[in-house]
């Protein structure tokens, strides 16, 4: 958000009361989803190993790792620190998708209530604005997550080469020639059950502290008494 934030300023030169066009809101929004996910990639790949641990003990599997560090080391002895990147593609697209329907949907929805209703910048705002974007960032996150989970837990060759999917892109191709479209879309409600309170307590609580933070009015002489 703070990358999104300063890059409209300088890019566009707009400020936090400016509304910016569409297309300028959904190359920012999508543009630093991407590379913030580019940046926290081998957390999301230890994570996903660890969610994985569950589902191999009810399947009474020995456990690959015990731990993060465990997970970390493990991944570095297997792929090299390249696997720390695995899955760089279909994450970075997810989070782009996610960043576009939450960031920029909450921006847009936002400055055109503003702009187009009686409504004013106030929690009101900010809860309607909220709940949209969280639909709106469901709507585009569950077909990548789909995509993200099936490239990541796919299994290598020794070499690290992936057997099942060689693209994203043919991931999703894929699963809706052989399941059906509804397939990309497996797991929409609790992800929308799960993304719709994260974003209106985000944006309520950022909205908020945006405000505390804003320095206080200057006091020109005229008002001093």
């Amino acid at each position: 958000m703070t990358l999104y934030e300063k890059a409209r300023e300088k890019i566009f030169h707009a400020n936090a009361k400016d509304s910016i066009a569409l297309w300028q809101a959904v190359v920012l929004g999508m543009s630093c989803g991407a590379f913030s996910q580019l940046l926290a990639n081998p957390a999301d790949v230890v994570k996903v190993m660890l969610q994985m641990e569950g589902k191999r003990r009810l399947e009474g599997k020995p456990a690959r790792v015990l731990s993060m560090t465990h997970a970390f080391r493990t991944v570095i002895a297997e792929s090299g620190y390249k696997g720390l990147m695995r899955g760089w593609a279909p994450n970075m697209q997810r989070a782009a998708l996610v960043n576009l329907g939450d960031l920029t949907a909450y921006d847009t929805i936002k400055h055109f209530l503003l702009n187009r209703t009686s409504l004013i910048d106030s929690p009101v705002t900010h809860a309607m604005s909220s709940l949209f974007s969280g639909i709106i960032a469901a709507v585009f996150a569950t077909p990548a997550d789909v995509v993200k989970t099936r490239m990541m837990n796919q299994p290598f060759d020794e070499k690290g080469r992936p057997l099942y999917y060689k693209s994203s892109f043919q991931c999703l191709s894929k699963t809706i020639r052989d399941e059906g479209l509804l397939a990309i879309y497996k797991g929409f409600f609790p992800a929308w059950m799960r993304m719709g309170p994260w974003s209106l307590t985000f944006w309520m609580v950022y909205e908020q502290l945006r405000r505390l933070s804003r320095p206080p009015p200057e006091i020109g002489p005229d008002h001093v008494h």
